[in-house]
């Protein structure tokens, strides 16, 4: 019996609920929040929660409706304002042309011949605000300039760009996928983005060193006339022009960076302080600074009188509208997730599933590491599988007492296997490079997004042997 339930009758209900969700994502037209919701509900019946709210002996109500209110509240609570403030920056982050200033400064920091890198980390900083597809669409036109120039093939340089930008997408909070999953597991978010910015580093090595490859292999340059691509034997890059960007006004560096690095460092000098134990006055307004709501709403602040200068006060409202838009899309998916998670842990399946699997010679870790990537491959929607595998093992690796942070990890390396054709992102790049056969476009893309995912998963294994 687990928690007044019959464990296998519990496990009968997720594996039901998981498969009618599958089902559902991929053959039907409900969206993935109803049908996390329902499979809540699935779990949470089939296995034999009342489906009456219950007040038990010791006055906490049991239920599978309080289950899912409670999951889908608590979850919100934690990082829902934070998502809000998130993609409102991101939006007036896209429109005012800081984007392209980074960009801009990367190329002259690392000068020639390191034209993948400047990308690469252009793409890893922009991702954290605004989400990976946008800022392709937003960057790839640089990508393409920078080609016509120097004739580096496109393919390397747009590949490594689109890595840099997914990497970050999917591991690094504010970025909403990876911050729902912070709030599932509930962890410290200053603590996760230390760790996800130092771990997502390797991962962008391997994909810039194979980028260069894709350059040599597939040798493409964008036509003058902006319309097409040319496609050629290799050649070597000539560095007789000088690159540079479009005449427009763009915001200066301090403009540029300053809404994305106001916040990250806040947080993380009140992670400092915390681990450090320090008190005192100065350290609690630094903690009260730090903390995510307050650190990411003075990054939007910061935006909103720097780049947002340049838009009027109906233009900039309007934008940041159209933010609180996709914001509301990922805030219900997240919270659907952590309603799923709620059933799980107030059933006692997550205590039960943890002790059957301690009892096998099969790492805890590579449970939600093995769910991602499976829903990720199923269904091509990072977020939808980092929040479905963080609500499906959370519960159970906390229950097993593994390191949470570990967990979190797991679930958003998954979610970066293998994109094809059901990832909106995979037809976004390949596009814009102007690659259309079926088989250069999985070697392009599928085959870099799968190398992130193996340097992670390799990443999650040595940790789950330190930590």
């Amino acid at each position: 019996m687990v928690g007044g339930l019959n464990g296998e009758r519990m496990m009968i209900g997720l594996l039901i609920g998981i498969l009618v969700l599958v089902f559902l994502v991929l053959k039907t037209k409900i969206h993935a929040f109803l049908a996390l919701i329902m499979c809540s509900v699935i779990v949470g019946v089939v296995g034999g929660m009342p489906i009456v709210n219950t007040t038990l002996e010791s006055g906490t109500t049991f239920g599978v409706i309080h289950s899912i209110t409670s999951g889908f509240g608590g979850t919100l609570g934690n990082i829902g304002i934070v998502i809000g403030f998130g993609v409102m920056m991101g939006q007036i982050f896209e429109v005012s042309g800081a984007a392209e200033k980074m960009a801009h400064t990367f190329l002259k920091l690392f000068g020639r011949k390191k034209e993948e890198e400047a990308l690469a980390l252009t793409g890893f900083l922009v991702s954290i605000p605004i989400f990976c597809d946008s800022g392709f669409v937003i960057l790839a036109p640089i990508a393409k300039a920078i080609s016509r120039v120097t004739k580096k093939s496109v393919i390397s340089l747009g590949v490594a760009l689109a890595a840099g930008l997914v990497i970050t997408h999917s591991l690094v909070p504010p970025t909403p996928g990876p911050l729902g999953v912070c709030g599932i597991f509930g962890i410290d978010v200053g603590k996760y983005i230390l760790m996800s910015i130092v771990l997502s580093v390797p991962l962008a090595v391997a994909c810039i060193a194979y980028a260069r490859k894709l350059g040599k292999k597939y040798y493409q340059i964008p036509n003058e006339s902006d319309e097409g691509f040319t496609r050629s034997t290799y050649q070597e890059p000539v560095y007789d022009q000088e690159f540079r960007l479009s005449d427009k006004k763009m915001p200066s560096i301090i403009e540029a960076f300053a809404p994305l690095f106001i916040p990250i460092i806040l947080i993380l000098i009140s992670t400092v302080a915390t681990a450090l134990g320090k008190t005192g006055g100065v350290v609690e307004v630094l903690l009260f600074l730090g903390s995510p709501i307050v650190a990411v709403g003075l990054g939007l602040i910061a935006a909103i009188f720097t780049l947002g200068r340049v838009l009027s006060r109906d233009e900039a409202i309007k934008e940041m509208e159209k933010g609180m838009m996709s914001a509301g899309i990922i805030m219900l998916v997240t919270g659907g997730g952590g309603a799923l998670g709620q059933i799980i842990k107030d059933s006692g399946l997550g205590n039960y599933m943890a002790g059957h699997l301690a009892e096998t010679a099969i790492p805890i870790v590579i449970l939600p590491l093995i769910i991602a990537t499976v829903m990720r491959f199923i269904q091509g929607s990072g977020t939808v599988a980092m929040t479905t595998a963080a609500s499906i093992s959370a519960p159970i690796v906390l229950a097993a007492g593994v390191n949470p942070y570990l967990g979190a990890i797991a679930c958003c390396v998954g979610s970066l296997f293998f994109s094809y054709f059901n990832d909106s992102y995979f037809w976004v790049v390949n596009r814009t490079l102007g690659i259309s056969d079926a088989k250069e476009q999985l070697t392009a893309w599928s085959v870099t997004s799968t190398i992130a995912w193996g340097v992670g998963v390799i990443e999650v294994i040595v940790l789950s042997f330190i930590i």
